[in-house]
């Protein structure tokens, strides 16, 4: 819905927080209680984190 890391910008050091915070906020103003993100690290290597709000 907001665009991931490129689209957003890319500070050093909290690109996953942002993507989280981001997601967080999109949640709660669709009001839905679900969501992932998804991060490259680099290197081949990435990382999912599942959301809940309760």
């Amino acid at each position: 819905i907001h665009g991931g890391a490129c689209s957003l910008g890319h500070p050093l050091g909290v690109s996953g927080t942002r993507i989280i915070i981001t997601l967080i906020s999109a949640l709660k103003q669709n009001n839905l209680s679900r969501g992932v993100a998804a991060l490259c690290i680099g290197g081949g290597e990435a990382t999912a984190l599942a959301v809940e709000v309760i």
